[in-house]
């Protein structure tokens, strides 16, 4: 049967790509974005305690009320806004759900979408598939700094949507308050909307603070904040978020939510709702993920590897164009299958390839990963 695809072209992404090829060359897998240590004990026992206890029916369809109420304090007492559990805050089956779910929501066929590029590569699909433009804005490194006046001359009558992600996946680059106050000035008379992907909210290093739309009031009254819990708490494979939108996105993105998922693991919620009573589990990434970070550029000091400024996430690239004159693609499978530590091709997160020779690592890592990864890469000039 004939089938004209809605994306034709997407394929499997790098990140499945390199997991699987670093499973078969045992290579060490610093590619895709996930760490190889355990969430605080207490998390499963919870969900394990609510699983026998029966809570394994639907949840409300936006949420358990006692999370989105915890969830309602966490934000009140980080950002200065309360928003309103009830109208405000739906939970969601991990991040990349919400952003999805927003983005169907407000997005129709000749829209246009601005987002920062490189950037996360599930923004670009979901704006195509429901038949919108999307119109990277293009940074460049080694800072990957917003050019304001680029972002002015993009707008149009047309835009209909902009994206930020910050902290950003895959430059670790952060919105400054600067940012922040330009972008509610470039938007404060339009009707663009603002999809802020905030999943990594809680990693900012170097004394820096996470700065959330939810703290300015013109980007509040217009965006949808996306966050994380697999982030935050080490349990990707939970598949578990929120989104924070005033009521009248919220409504739009609920219209949507009840459909494609309608409501997210219950048991799961009420382990979280408990979880929230410990904000050091959140107040203390700062400090644990940095400290990761540092560690591993520790690792590669010698290795010819030129790091970028990381201001947050757990992702750190890195310049390799000391080292060889291939493409970032040929250059990753290289460092792979000849070295055996996997990374990411910066190209993934553009949709056209960069000239720029850099790869992405995780460093979400053990220390003994680290390690072992750094003697490898210490082979390169070895």
């Amino acid at each position: 049967m004939f089938l004209q695809s809605k994306l034709p072209q997407v394929g499997t992404t790098i990140f499945t790509v390199m997991s699987r090829l670093a499973q078969e060359h045992g290579a060490i897998n610093l590619s895709q974005g996930f760490p190889d240590f355990d969430t605080h004990p207490r998390l499963p026992e919870l969900y394990s305690r609510f699983l026998f206890e029966g809570k394994n029916q639907y949840a409300p369809m936006a949420g358990l009320p006692e999370l989105r109420e915890r969830l309602a304090e966490k934000i009140s007492c980080l950002y200065g806004t309360q928003p309103d559990p009830e109208d405000e805050i739906t939970i969601t089956a991990g991040g990349t759900q919400g952003l999805f779910t927003a983005i169907a929501a407000l997005v129709r066929p000749g829209d246009e979408v601005i987002y920062p590029e490189p950037a996360y590569d599930a923004y670009r699909p979901a704006v195509e598939l429901f038949g919108g433009i999307a119109k990277p804005m293009v940074l460049n490194g080694p800072d990957y700094a917003i050019d304001w006046s680029l972002f002015r001359r993009m707008l149009t009558a047309n835009t209909r949507m902009v994206i930020i992600n910050t902290p950003n996946n895959p430059t670790g680059r952060i919105f400054s308050d600067d940012d922040m106050q330009q972008l509610s000035r470039e938007l404060a008379n339009t009707e663009v909307v603002v999809l802020s992907d905030e999943v990594y909210e809680h990693l900012v290093f170097d004394g820096e603070q996470h700065r959330s739309i939810l703290s300015y009031p013109e980007l509040r009254r217009r965006g949808f904040a996306v966050f994380s819990f697999g982030k935050t708490y080490h349990v990707t494979g939970w598949k578990t978020g929120y989104v924070v939108a005033p009521p009248g996105l919220s409504a739009e993105f609920r219209k949507v939510h009840q459909f494609n998922v309608f409501s997210v693991n219950t048991p799961l919620q009420y382990a979280l709702a408990e979880f929230l009573d410990d904000p050091g589990q959140y107040l203390t990434l700062p400090a644990f993920y940095g400290e990761k970070r540092d560690f591993f550029l520790d690792q590669i000091r010698g290795t010819g590897l030129k790091p970028l400024p990381c201001q947050g996430t757990y992702f750190q690239c890195c310049d390799y164009t000391g080292l060889s004159d291939k493409d970032d693609v040929a250059f990753s499978r290289w460092l792979l299958t000849e070295v055996g530590v996997a990374a990411v091709p910066i190209s993934a997160f553009h949709h056209q390839a960069p000239e720029a020779g850099i790869l992405r690592f995780c460093f979400a890592k053990r220390e003994e990963t680290l390690e072992a990864a750094g003697q490898r890469l210490r082979r390169l000039v070895g």
